[in-house]
């Protein structure tokens, strides 16, 4: 367990980037937190991290999943934004989880009960506010 203190967006987005370095294709990343903590800002480090540009990373909340890709057209992160999905496996299993994300790493915001069972993570990412622009964040690696 890693414990982080961010006093910035900036700061946020650079320890998702550290995290998205060590990815490995079979990670499932829960971002957990109160809407607005910043859960997007850690993804769009993630996928820099994990070698896709920053600079079209958002909320995937009207899409549910967005792909990020690499330099050479390779996905590297697959993130999710399950606010707007009912927690019900055969709504997840519309949208192909876990079968279409196979393959690359993935960063799930919102997760509930079913993608629990569907997805189990292999880290658990909570962010809490403690200040307007502060945040605490708790980095779990879960063991395989």
């Amino acid at each position: 367990m890693t414990d982080l203190s961010s006093a910035s967006a900036e700061e946020t987005e650079s320890a998702g980037e550290s995290l998205g370095a060590t990815l490995r294709p079979a990670d499932v990343v829960y971002l957990v937190g109160d809407l607005g903590a910043g859960k997007t800002c850690f993804a769009r480090g993630l996928a820099r991290g994990a070698g896709a540009p920053a600079a079209g990373v958002a909320s995937p909340t009207f899409s549910i999943v967005h792909e990020y890709v690499d330099a050479t057209g390779r996905t590297v992160l697959r993130h999710l934004d399950l606010y707007r999905i009912a927690d019900h496996a055969r709504d997840l299993e519309s949208i192909g989880v876990p079968e279409t994300l196979a393959g690359s790493p993935v960063a799930v915001e919102w997760p509930g009960g079913a993608i629990r069972e569907l997805l189990p993570p292999t880290v658990e990412v909570e962010i809490a506010r403690v200040g307007e622009q502060e945040r605490t964040i708790r980095i779990t690696r879960k063991s395989s």
